[in-house]
């Protein structure tokens, strides 16, 4: 009897141990798992029962928000509204029943609700009460009337602008057209709201990716800052330095020759070469560095690694396949002014111009300025963080000087833009051509660059995609992404951007 006893006691025991583990592994080490399969609606419904917070700019401008649900049918009380509609979705995201959430409204969803161990334990003492509304508010870095400014300026065009501060890495604007209102589908009934979301999925241009931060296009010239840069901290570049003015150079391995923009005669030192933005010259810089250095270089700027933002699923830039590059030299030099697989996010572009403006230091971006909880006590607030630090702050000021260049010296890509009240500033522009066969004239605008110059304050990045450049209408960075770069730039600096009043929840 005794030996029964026991064996039905190790039985239970080992039941136990079984049924132990097995929650342990569903409730726990597959946690994430279950909660982002879009079949796994019961968090969802969790969520959708509680009272959610708001999500607000740093102008004070809601961007989303829960309101009582007009259907006294409904299943729930509440519905998601998101009043600024397309503007700022690429941040804010959205928050459905049927198809999950993302950006802000995922990855801050335990701040809206009231979920963090925080505020649970700040309302500890509203815990006899039948209805607690424990919601918390999500602070963007973003300003709504920059947004509408940088989509007013857009004029409907395919493109991403983004705008931070130097030093701090806080994101002021990232706007991107195409994009969606999450209005249109959110509370609407399943079919419908799924007809939606399939057709913005296979609409063009991936309207339902933030591209200012989840795409990246090849950047042209703008990326000879990057080039420069490598070369001034390896010693190959240097004021001083000479090029030979020429129209087309043979690079080793090949007998195809590379040209600079139009087949222009260029050259001179590096202060003309980068100003008129020839092409030969960063094409043997990154040849003279080789491979091994090249590549180095670029990952010095963060190129390779996902930008370190506090939303989802961010892009990387690409520097292309690096192997064997040492024997494609080549398309080593070709990638040195920004052409062949470079392929930069616009949100790095501008934080490769504020690393120059930083005096070296590239800062961390980020969208969520602070959190709050229901009584408007800040739960949590941006700690800005450097990410990498390319450059010496020696290089950054000769980078300062060869931009500056750009935007005031004679034969600069931008110097037909001109900030109001004579605020001067740096830049450089890019005409990134695609070299598609089917159609040669596709090239993506860029202009990069920061203000005022004085005291770095702003980094601004534009580029505008898929244009049809032609010699008797080039759509250069200066002509296409210049205007858009002086209009934000007017706006904040001596605008009614400058006078607009930040802060926490009004």
């Amino acid at each position: 009897m005794n030996r029964q006893i026991r064996q039905l006691a190790l039985g239970l025991m080992t039941c136990y141990v079984v049924l132990f583990a097995t929650l342990n592994y569903w409730q726990v080490a597959q946690e994430e798992v279950l909660s982002a399969n879009v079949e796994n609606t019961r968090a969802v419904r969790r969520e959708f029962e509680k009272p959610r917070g708001p999500i607000i700019t740093a102008d004070g401008v809601i961007a989303a928000q829960s309101v009582p649900n007009p259907d006294p049918e409904a299943t729930f009380d509440r519905v998601r509204e998101y009043p600024t509609g397309d503007l700022l979705s690429g941040a804010t995201g959205y928050f459905t029943l049927s198809f999950g959430s993302n950006q802000v409204e995922r990855e801050f969803g335990d701040v809206l609700t009231g979920s963090t161990t925080e505020q649970q334990v700040r309302a500890l003492t509203d815990l006899l009460s039948t209805e607690v509304d424990n919601s918390g508010t999500v602070q963007l870095a973003l300003r709504h009337d920059l947004q509408q400014v940088a989509k007013f300026l857009l004029g409907g065009r395919t493109g991403s602008v983004v705008v931070m501060e130097v030093e701090t890495g806080a994101v002021r604007a990232m706007y991107s057209n195409p994009g969606y209102d999450p209005n249109t589908f959110v509370d609407a009934p399943f079919e419908e709201a799924q007809d939606t979301i399939v057709a913005l999925q296979d609409a063009p241009g991936d309207p339902l990716l933030a591209a200012a931060y989840q795409q990246r296009f090849m950047p042209g010239s703008t990326f000879k800052v990057v080039t420069t840069g490598i070369g001034l901290e390896a010693g190959v570049l240097f004021p001083e330095r000479e090029f030979v003015r020429e129209s087309e150079w043979v690079p080793p391995q090949t007998t195809d020759p590379i040209e600079n923009y139009r087949g222009s005669t260029c050259g001179g030192n590096l202060a003309e070469v980068f100003r008129r933005s020839c092409n030969i010259p960063f094409a043997q810089t990154a040849i003279e560095l080789g491979a091994e250095r090249m590549v180095a270089g670029t990952e010095a700027w963060g190129i390779g690694e996902e930008l370190p933002i506090d939303l989802p699923r961010p892009a990387a830039s690409t520097f292309g396949n690096t192997d064997d590059l040492d024997q494609r030299l080549p398309l080593l030099g070709i990638r040195g002014f920004g052409q062949n697989e470079d392929q930069m996010v616009p949100m790095h572009m501008a934080m490769v111009a504020a690393t120059v403006a930083n005096g070296g230091r590239m800062m961390s971006p980020y969208i969520v300025e602070a959190t709050y909880d229901k009584n408007g006590r800040v739960l949590d607030r941006a700690d800005p963080d450097v990410w990498k630090t390319p450059i010496s702050p020696q290089n950054a000021a000769l980078l300062t000087d060869l931009m500056t260049g750009v935007s005031e010296g004679d034969g600069g890509t931008a110097r037909s833009v001109t900030l109001d009240g004579g605020v001067r500033f740096a830049a450089k522009t890019g005409t990134a051509e695609l070299g598609l066969i089917g159609d040669p004239d596709l090239v993506h605008a860029w202009m990069i660059g920061f203000a005022p110059l004085e005291a770095p304050k702003y980094a601004i990045a534009v580029v505008l995609t898929d244009l049809t450049s032609t010699t008797a209408d080039a759509a250069t960075g200066g002509r296409v992404a210049g205007p858009v770069v002086k209009g934000m730039l007017d706006y904040l600096i001596t605008g009614e951007g400058a006078s607009v009043q930040l802060g926490g929840p009004r």
